[in-house]
């Protein structure tokens, strides 16, 4: 074969071949356009829309569906999503949502959502009777569409993977066991972490409001969380209360069992905040302490250590009445030198235990008190300074004994109310005085019967009406001291006159 014709022959083959590959290269781009055609019009039919509704229906355990999808290529808004449940969530409402569908995962089976936002999301819960309730999961089976009556084409994706979401405004109203609870404003940006069903979100702003009595509304700065398996973990969180606080908090909460445990600490409260208005003008100082709280035996129920700084009591009833008995006004504001307590929360009562409140050589409170409600029950020792009560006849020898820390102690009952305390320390310094009544001249007598219920409010009748009660309780040694003063005096027969001696 001559030269020419081989050169003839190769460029035939040459032709052959680049003619081939150009078919294949136009083939292959008009059946992408197809399949890009096919896919794109089966994602702007309603079919999708209501694909997508069944998803997110599935996903949070609702029953809702999209408003109409408007497109633009592969973006899509909707107007609203609205759906209602017989579940935790009670009704759910996403606004103003955004997403662009990705065809990456097709050959996964996945459509993949990016970049979604939704201006707000609204949500209305009740934990009451769902303790053990699982967290809606991100990723659900949606049902099989011969449940809808529609034909779904065997290559199309049945799963949707979130690759992430923006909500600006999360709402949320909660009803739990202990009352109404509340979520507003907050911010979250949720995106994938790696693995199946792992998610991470970043949390801003937003104010929470507890049913609590003791927890006031929370204004969240920052929180991290991440979810995984059904377990969600708060990683840290940041956020105000009241006017100065601030409070740190981690915690996990195990969605399956319905368990769930926080821990942190809360500095920089003021003590005017933490109590009512009455103990608020009676106890000044800044409060930090650290706590948990959890429901790991079923009910709620938390715990910590709290200590005051910079502490002051003023005005406290039992307080005035050492004052008045000392005839000194250091009771009357007591600066602190120690003040902290171990406390508890259960079932609506609190326990502070370990309680010690101390004015550095000169009084020292120890015990522990019950609040239930209103009601005040507790146990003391008191501990004073050794001369403190020395012109209360009988205080420092049948009321008070010496102890520990160079102090004389006493036990002391706390009881009443948070409006109305009562202690029995008064009672037993009037009965302990009284009796020794006519070791001192009258007059120092009269006053310390006159301080003692004056102090606590009384009216002047039933300070009359005390007195003679003391009075009655000790007539006998009354009559025998009268008949000693009046050998003393030179009173005897001379200065009475004669009685029958059947009135004698």
């Amino acid at each position: 074969m001559s030269r020419r014709s081989r050169k003839r022959g190769h460029a035939g083959r040459s032709g052959w071949l680049g003619k081939t590959a150009l078919a294949l290269i136009v083939i292959g781009m008009v059946a992408a356009a197809g399949l890009y055609a096919m896919v794109r019009g089966y994602l702007h039919s309603d079919a999708f829309r209501r694909f997508l509704s069944d998803k997110v229906s599935a996903a949070a355990k609702v029953s809702g569906e999209f408003k109409p999808f408007r497109w633009e290529g592969l973006a899509v808004d909707t107007p609203a999503f609205e759906a209602t449940g017989e579940g935790l969530i009670k009704e759910l409402r996403v606004e103003g949502l955004h997403t662009e569908v990705g065809v990456g995962g097709l050959r996964r089976g996945v459509w993949e959502m990016m970049g979604s936002q939704v201006q707000q999301l609204e949500l209305s819960l009740d934990a009451r009777n769902h303790a053990g309730t699982s967290a809606p999961k991100i990723e659900a089976k949606v049902r099989p569409r011969r449940e809808t009556g529609e034909r779904q084409r065997g290559w199309l994706p049945t799963e949707v993977e979130l690759k992430g979401l923006d909500v600006r405004e999360l709402v949320v109203r909660a009803v739990l066991k202990q009352g109404p609870a509340s979520v507003t404003g907050m911010k979250i940006h949720v995106e994938p972490t790696g693995g199946k069903q792992a998610y991470r979100a970043e949390i801003g702003d937003g104010d929470i409001v507890l049913p609590f009595d003791l927890v006031p509304t929370i204004r969240l700065d920052h929180a991290r969380l991440r979810y995984q398996d059904g377990r969600v973990f708060l990683t840290s969180a940041n956020a105000a209360v009241w006017q100065d606080g601030r409070v740190e908090a981690s915690g996990e909460w195990d969605s399956g069992a319905g368990v769930y445990s926080v821990e942190g600490n809360a500095s920089g409260v003021k003590c005017d905040e933490l109590f009512n208005e009455t103990w608020a003008k009676r106890f000044i100082g800044e409060a930090d302490t650290d706590f948990t709280l959890g429901n790991q035996d079923g009910a709620l129920m938390a715990r910590g250590r709290l200590m005051v700084r910079n502490g002051t009591l003023t005005a406290l009833p039992v307080l005035d009445a050492l004052a008045a008995y000392a005839d000194t006004r250091r009771f009357r504001v007591l600066a602190l030198t120690e003040a902290h307590t171990d406390w508890r929360y259960q079932d609506g009562e609190i326990l502070l235990s370990d309680l010690v409140l101390a004015s550095e050589g000169l009084v020292r409170l120890e015990g522990s008190i019950f609040i239930r409600g209103e009601t005040l029950d507790g146990s003391f020792r008191l501990g004073l300074a050794p001369g403190t009560l020395a012109k209360i006849p009988g205080a420092e020898t049948e009321v008070f004994s010496p102890g520990g820390r160079g102090l004389t102690w006493t036990p002391l009952r706390i009881t009443g109310t948070l409006e109305d305390p009562k202690e029995d320390l008064t009672d037993r310094l009037v009965a302990a005085a009284g009796l020794r009544m006519f070791d001192i001249i009258p007059e120092t007598g009269e006053k310390v019967v006159k301080y003692s219920r004056s102090l606590l409010g009384k009216s002047p009748a039933k300070v009359i009406d005390r007195g003679v009660e003391v009075i009655q309780e000790n007539r006998d040694l009354i009559q025998e001291a009268a008949g000693v003063l009046d050998g003393l005096f030179g009173g005897g027969k001379r200065n009475r006159p004669d009685k029958p001696k059947e009135d004698r």
